[in-house]
């Protein structure tokens, strides 16, 4: 019952609410929150919030054979592919792949996005990484969203982590969205990049992540599931009755 509340309140907020909804994901290079959030962000959009996806870098160092200028025009034009096909809008930061850093410039970036689209949900990475540029995303997410409540917009109700292959450390699987009517969405975004279909890199990406959403769904009495862990703040309960 608390997950599908909580699912509710997330990605629904009621019809007469849904004009008013905007999911802002923060992610430290292009793909990695089609990869990670992509079926959750389709669901958003179908069920008419806006959708918009942050790419603070572009991930431009990692093709074995392009040069960083090349692949990155590629990236650039991945993202935007994808977010067509999830109902998202792509934006883009500055910085190179490899530079982020929790910093004032990146921070004030960022909650000047969120002001901007007047995001009341957040997704963006889990703390504990492999990857120094996700670990940044999360910190700078995070600080940005205070930076904008200051600044005047305090209109973002909850912030997610989300579930990617690089950032397993601490990650436990909180809340469950049901996915299963977007994921033939979730498939053709994240195939817009070539690195999703096997020509940048080794790893099964799709065995993966068809894979974790089968297991998800599972958990969640679903056929498929995307999972998120939130602050540990966040998961206080006040129990009025006990026992």
């Amino acid at each position: 019952m608390r997950l599908r509340i909580i699912v509710g309140l997330l990605l629904c907020a009621g019809a007469a609410a849904a004009q008013a909804t905007t999911v802002l994901a923060i992610g430290g290079h292009a793909g990695d929150m089609e990869v990670s959030a992509g079926a959750a962000l389709a669901r958003a959009a179908r069920t008419g919030a806006r959708v918009v996806i942050l790419h603070l870098s572009l991930g431009e160092n990692g093709h074995p054979r392009k040069s960083a200028a090349e692949y990155g025009r590629q990236k650039r034009e991945e993202a935007v592919a994808a977010a067509k096909v999830l109902g998202a809008e792509a934006r883009f930061g500055p910085w190179t792949d490899g530079s982020l850093r929790p910093s004032k410039e990146t921070e004030e970036f960022v909650a000047g996005v969120i002001r901007d689209v007047k995001a009341t949900h957040l997704i963006t990475h889990w703390k504990k990484s492999i990857h120094p540029d996700h670990e940044a995303a999360h910190v700078i997410t995070n600080n940005a969203a205070l930076l904008a409540s200051i600044a005047g917009w305090r209109g973002v109700r909850s912030v997610l982590y989300a579930e990617n292959w690089e950032d397993p450390e601490g990650f436990h699987p909180y809340i469950y969205v049901d996915v299963t009517e977007d994921f033939d969405a979730w498939r053709k975004a994240v195939q817009c990049y070539e690195f999703l279909r096997g020509g940048v890199s080794s790893f099964p990406y799709m065995q993966y992540y068809e894979g974790l959403s089968s297991v998800r769904g599972a958990e969640a009495r679903k056929r498929r599931a995307a999972a998120f862990d939130i602050d540990a703040m966040g998961k206080r309960r006040v129990l009025e009755n006990w026992p």
